[in-house]
């Protein structure tokens, strides 16, 4: 047998256990989001996010109008942070996952996609823009406040 069959496992069980070593926080957030289409949505909600160095996970719920109707959306996103530990300045993200929006008669589901820019990613709050698709031309503002887990 080759001695180089035996690293490959390793390197594979270090890479998938790598967010589970790495520093967890938790990130509430509010904000505004809007969806440029056929049928607008301007809607505010809230979020709660699960961050493993770099990899987060976030739920957000948001109501407001779509096309002039009361709506609900509600996103799961998968984001990858380039610079999560910087304490001052900005950080820039990515993120994707899927969205549901409900009016009273209909539902929808939509892909999303989005890149971001948040303030201070390191510290224990800041600011966040989004543009990208999800619906239409998707974008989204607020602030996040951010707890280190032990």
């Amino acid at each position: 047998m080759r001695p180089w069959l035996f690293g490959r496992p390793l390197v594979l069980a270090a890479v998938l256990t790598a967010p589970l070593s790495a520093q967890r926080v938790t990130e509430w957030q509010i904000g505004a989001l809007a969806t440029l289409s056929d049928a607008p949505l301007v809607a505010g909600g809230l979020g709660y996010a699960q961050r493993a160095g770099r990899a987060r996970l976030a739920i957000v719920a948001a109501v407001g109008s779509l096309d002039g109707a009361l709506a609900a959306r509600g996103e799961v996103l998968v984001g990858f942070l380039l610079t999560p530990a910087r304490r001052r300045g900005a950080g820039i993200y990515a993120a994707g996952g899927v969205a549901v929006i409900t009016t009273r008669n209909t539902t929808a589901e939509r892909l999303v996609a989005t890149l971001g820019v948040e303030g201070t990613p390191g510290g224990r709050s800041g600011w966040y823009v989004e543009a990208g698709a999800g619906g239409g031309v998707r974008v989204a503002a607020g602030f996040r406040w951010r707890r280190p887990r032990r």
